[in-house]
């Protein structure tokens, strides 16, 4: 029994992994699922479909592995973060859509609190104000569901982010759970008290009655009915996607931080067991709890565009025919000749937090060439990296040594370079890519007593190649400001 089988429920696909003793990934099976946006702005899933998605994967990827459910040691669950499922605790079925993080439909509701309340809000949560969390989008359902806010504070409805719900269908109805991480993504959970927070239950018209018990990251949170996969399974690990990818980078001490390459990019570095309030408008959020242990916190920072970016040279100017010519194209020219992309097509993120800023291409001359564009939009990833990078700095006032790296932008050797060279520190690239599932896997593998603790798993990363910075500082100063100039003239566009 030295297999864990991590659960991977993303925003457009449901991945199964088999992780053995060694960290390595023994099987993995994949399976996407529709994506449904009945109007503008809305984002929505079926929840139903998410379940019967994860369920096939995770016994595609046992058959593949050869093993048996009796032979896992335990199961783990990363997801998607702030989605939000609300389902009938009598049927188990969702009484509407899930609606999706990235949903804008309670935007004006959190334009009409924003002045009174976002100060004590992130005090409380460490987060911003905005319909990117659950709160706002659990409260739309209770008020839009008919029927649905009477049922809820009868007790018989039930709320959970995509976590909570399949830990539900995973015990058949046994668990109504979470862990920190997810529930620090509701806007309803403080931080500080790791409750959930009755002044913001009030605030929002959320009944308790349909929240999760809360219970550590790292833990036994119940056993799998045993019909699912052929035997009964301790789950025993559950973090969001982002603080499980911080796990499985084994960012174990503050200071260190790991950016996952996206489509977008989110940053975030370890704050130890302070939660620290951002001063530059970054996040703060609980990274993950264990059984025995004070929380661990981190700052986090998100930015936009970074994929995107190289999707928007291939689709949107067609300059390219694929993402993966992106990078001898930018290296076929020794600089961008003083271009600067701006990507900021759906406003800017963290630190700037401007959604009126609009996409912006500055300094082009005759001489400019699709080579300098493709330049440009790789430095753009890294300069947005960096903002984020320096602005956690300053807020943590811990020294930030190296960046650990993640997702499919960080295969590209030409932006890890320009990203180490922006930092003025190394970057790291692992060898092992599945960082988000593998640390969901190694909460469960603690839990479980497959791993002994941060110790064996750190002793698990691999590093793949070190990127060090080669630009002096005089010259990165001065590319940093040139480009917070080219920043400028996005802002407020729209």
């Amino acid at each position: 029994m030295d297999h864990i089988l991590a659960l991977d429920q993303g925003t457009t696909s449901s991945r199964a992994l088999v992780f053995d003793r060694r960290g390595a990934v023994v099987a993995l099976a994949q399976q996407e699922f529709t994506q449904h946006f009945p109007q503008a702005g809305w984002v929505e899933h079926d929840a139903a479909e998410i379940w019967r998605s994860q369920l096939a994967v995770a016994r595609q990827a046992l058959q593949r592995a050869g093993l048996g459910a009796h032979q896992l040691r335990a199961l783990a669950i990363t997801n998607q973060r702030e989605t939000t499922v609300l389902w009938d605790r009598r049927t188990g079925e969702p009484v509407a859509p899930a609606i999706v993080w990235q949903d804008r439909r309670t935007a004006a509701l959190c334009d009409t609190l924003r002045p009174r309340w976002a100060a004590r809000i992130q005090r409380k949560t460490g987060l911003v104000l905005d319909a990117y969390f659950s709160a706002t989008k659990l409260q739309w359902l209770l008020d839009h569901v008919p029927g649905a806010r009477a049922r809820a504070e009868a007790g018989e409805l039930a709320f959970g982010t995509i976590d909570s719900w399949l830990l539900w269908n995973l015990t058949g109805g046994q668990v109504h759970a979470t862990d920190p991480s997810n529930a620090a993504r509701t806007l309803l959970f403080n931080i500080h008290t790791l409750q959930w927070d009755e002044e913001l239950l009030r605030l929002f018209n959320i009944p308790a009655a349909v929240l999760p018990h809360v219970h550590p990251s790292s833990g036994v949170f119940g056993e799998t009915e045993p019909s699912l996969l052929g035997a009964a399974v301790p789950v025993a690990g559950i973090a969001g996607d982002q603080q499980a990818a911080t796990f499985g980078q084994a960012c174990f001490a503050p200071g260190m931080a790991k950016n996952t390459y996206g489509t977008g990019c989110f940053m975030l570095m370890n704050t130890g067991d302070t939660a620290v309030t951002s001063q530059h408008r970054l996040l703060g959020t609980v990274a993950w709890l264990g059984p025995h242990t004070p929380a661990c916190y981190a700052l986090e920072g998100s930015v936009f565009m970074a994929g995107a970016t190289v999707q928007w040279l291939r689709d949107g100017l067609q300059i390219i025919q694929s993402a993966g010519e992106v990078e001898a194209l930018a290296a076929s020219v020794p600089d961008t000749q003083d271009v600067y992309l701006v990507p900021a097509f759906a406003g800017l993120g963290a630190p700037d937090w401007d959604g009126h800023a609009r996409g912006t291409l500055v300094g082009m001359t005759r001489g400019t060439t699709r080579a300098h564009i493709a330049r440009a939009a790789l430095e753009a990833i890294a300069l947005q990296t960096a903002d984020v990078f320096h602005a956690m700095g300053q807020d943590a006032g811990v020294p930030l040594r190296e960046l650990r790296v993640d997702g499919g932008a960080s295969r590209n050797d030409l932006l890890m370079q320009l990203q180490a060279d922006y930092l003025g520190v190394p970057v790291l690239r692992p060898a092992l890519t599945e960082t988000t599932a593998f640390g969901a896997a190694g909460l469960a593998g603690l839990a479980s007593g497959l791993w002994s603790g941060a110790d064996e798993l750190s002793a698990l990363w691999r590093l793949q190649r070190r990127f060090e910075p080669r630009l002096p500082a005089a010259a990165r100063r001065a590319k940093l400001a040139r480009w917070r100039e080219a920043v400028d003239r996005a802002r407020g566009w729209a």
